[in-house]
């Protein structure tokens, strides 16, 4: 049996529970992909926006292939407790703002209908990258199951386009304003990914709906951050021991949050600057500061972090070694490049990254941060050493973290323990990288990881150099020998 209710808190300052009713809230908006970080994020958002007597955004959320936490969920009546955790201070956030989940491989209908409602006004995603069945060049993927199938039979969508697409017909055929499409995934301008897979998608069936959704869809970009880890069994005990909530789907969540949104919509837009969500006209150079400095940073800190033996963000950025590091990186060669939106302090925001790095409640794992490393590198940190390369500007820093990225890849810590890893390339990267300290020119062919950076000589030498000195001196010591003196070119 589920059990929150305010009654039972021990500590009403440190719960916070709907202070609306939640009969009255109406589902604005439809989202797919009810994932951990929605719910600590966008739901907590639009919570907040309904107890300030906005009743018009209410969720209805969908999962498309699977719907995590589904029976927990609606047994509590979609109600759920995100736990937030300060590096001192531990809060627990009822959140009332999702109203039904629909799992759509068996429940299809019912997500139709919700789609199509004239009560939607937004489609909100958060379906990761893969889940817009595009390839890496921005393409529709001709690999993909689901919208083969979807293409086959449009009347029984399974992919993500194909409930889109089909959605938007059946709106235009009865004349009900369309929905816009929000994707509130970590993929660069990720507006415009949506817009140019739900439209090549629509051409493919329809050329006529594919204009008719060029001309009247919005498909806004947005920077979402938020650090979700995992919750535990652990994490579900301090709840009902430490605040008497009970929760059967709770999520874990720093204390930190961020939303910065494009203002382009094409029937109706909450009033999300109310609860803290910047409205700006272009999202871009926020985006840009974001991957940059936060996850450009994660994979610095990951590789390095790992490799010096740590296994946990926090433990890392304790040591002064590492964290100089990380601080050194940010200000010293990623911030060189970066844009200076009017009235970002960009100071203050490497500052909180700094602390949010530092948080022992968060405890985010490394080997989260290192996984996926063939996706993650081209999109956060690469783009950092390239142009850095490119403009003359320091990227020692840079470097060494690429070095790391490979010398991790090769499997075995620097004590000859096996480190599992998660990348999609790995078959191909490994043994490449496992040879890299000889000659890192293969490895760095590899385009679809590395891309232009394999026809740069002098920086397949910088790498070599890297890595010899990782070798050498051990990864702590790398980075202590890093800020001190220029990266040798080996001969």
């Amino acid at each position: 049996m589920f059990k929150i209710d305010a009654a039972t808190s021990r500590d009403p300052e440190t719960v916070r529970f709907p202070t609306y009713d939640r009969a009255e809230l109406s589902p604005g908006i439809v989202h797919i992909g009810v994932s951990a970080f929605h719910r600590a994020h966008q739901g907590t958002y639009l919570d907040e926006l309904a107890g300030q007597g906005v009743m018009d955004w209410g969720v209805v959320g969908v999962g498309l292939r699977t719907a995590g936490a589904r029976e927990e969920l609606i047994a509590q009546d979609c109600r759920y407790a995100v736990l937030q955790r300060s590096a001192d201070r531990d809060e627990v956030h009822v959140v009332g703002s999702l109203l039904d989940y629909l799992a759509a491989p068996r429940e299809r209908a019912a997500a139709l209908r919700a789609l199509t409602s004239p009560e939607t006004k937004v489609v909100s995603l958060t379906v990761t990258g893969n889940g817009y069945g595009i390839d890496a060049d921005g393409e529709l993927d001709p690999e993909d199951e689901a919208l083969n199938h979807d293409l086959l039979n449009p009347g029984e969508p399974r992919s993500l386009l194909g409930y889109l697409v089909k959605s938007l017909r059946l709106r235009r055929k009865r004349g009900i304003a369309p929905f816009t499409v929000l994707s509130c995934d970590n993929i660069v301008r990720n507006g415009d990914t949506a817009r140019r897979a739900v439209v090549s998608f629509a051409r493919l069936r329809d050329e006529g709906l594919a204009d008719w959704i060029e001309r009247n869809v919005a498909f806004p970009s947005s920077v979402v951050d938020r650090i979700t880890p995992g919750c535990t069994d652990e994490t579900r005990q301090l709840l009902a021991d430490e605040f008497d909530v009970r929760c059967g789907a709770p999520v874990v969540s720093e204390d930190y949050r961020q939303w910065i949104l494009e203002d382009e919509f094409c029937n109706g837009r909450p009033p999300l600057e109310r609860v803290g969500v910047q409205i700006v006209a272009d999202a871009t150079p926020y985006e840009l500061i974001k991957k940059r400095l936060l996850n450009g940073s994660h994979c610095a800190i990951g590789y390095v972090g790992y490799l010096c033996g740590y296994r946990r963000i926090d433990e890392a950025m304790a040591d002064p070694v590492l964290r100089g590091y990380v601080e050194s990186l940010m200000d010293e060669e990623v911030s060189l490049l970066l844009p200076r939106p009017l009235g970002f302090d960009l100071a203050a925001y490497k500052r909180t990254l700094l602390e949010r790095f530092s948080n022992p409640r968060i405890g985010d794992p490394l080997q989260r941060l290192c996984g996926r490393g063939s996706t993650k590198m081209p999109a956060y940190l690469l783009p950092s050493l390239e142009e850095a390369l490119e403009q003359g500007h320091p990227h020692r820093r840079l470097t060494l973290a690429v070095a790391a990225w490979v010398r991790y890849l090769g499997g075995t810590d620097f004590e000859g323990r096996p480190i599992e890893i998660k990348d999609r390339l790995l078959a191909k990267l490994q043994p490449l990288a496992r040879q890299a300290a000889q000659d890192p020119r293969p490895l760095l062919a590899v385009r679809s990881a590395f891309g232009d950076l394999g026809e740069d000589e002098v920086f397949a030498a910088e790498l070599r150099a890297a890595i010899h000195t990782l070798e050498r001196l051990g990864p702590k010591a790398a980075v202590e020998a890093c800020p001190s003196s220029p990266m040798a070119v080996a001969a």
